[in-house]
């Protein structure tokens, strides 16, 4: 029998980082992402976010690419977003996202991490927290401007 364990730090971003997940309701797509994560036989350790991007710590099936899993969470939350009024404004995700694998003992510090997102952004922005974890994990400030770039 083969073993994997794939574990993953998501982050993804509103379209044009407007504010539009409000703290209020957040935890209704928080259930969402995680039926969601379910029904591809992922495993969601943690989600949590502000009002202009969300950060969740994922293990993913072998048999599913992060690209796949990104696209069918993002896509699924969108529409359900987008035809919820407790969102109003809510225009879609921004297609780019970071995905940064982690080993198993890596597993506590990124769930606390994630926990604390609030706590992070009273003193740090969304932009400085990016450019933190992609320095920290050896990726450029280009890829940093990349996250960022907005649909021509």
């Amino acid at each position: 029998m083969s073993y994997t364990r794939l574990l993953y730090h998501i982050i993804f971003r509103t379209k044009y980082s407007e504010q539009t997940i409000n703290k209020a309701h957040a935890d209704d797509l928080y259930r969402y992402i995680w039926g969601i994560i379910k029904s591809k036989k992922g495993i969601l350790y943690r989600i949590n976010g502000m009002p202009d991007h969300l950060h969740l710590f994922v293990q993913l099936p072998p048999s599913m690419s992060v690209s796949d899993f990104v696209r069918d969470v993002k896509g699924g939350s969108s529409k359900w977003l987008m035809g919820n009024p407790l969102f109003p404004g809510f225009r879609g995700w921004a297609s780019e996202y970071a995905a940064i694998s982690y080993s198993e003992r890596d597993r506590e510090m990124i769930v606390n991490y994630i926990i604390r997102q609030r706590e992070h952004h009273q003193t740090e922005s969304f932009q400085s927290e990016i450019t933190r974890i992609f320095n920290e994990n050896g990726l450029t400030d280009e890829q940093v401007s990349f996250f960022f770039r907005e649909p021509t």
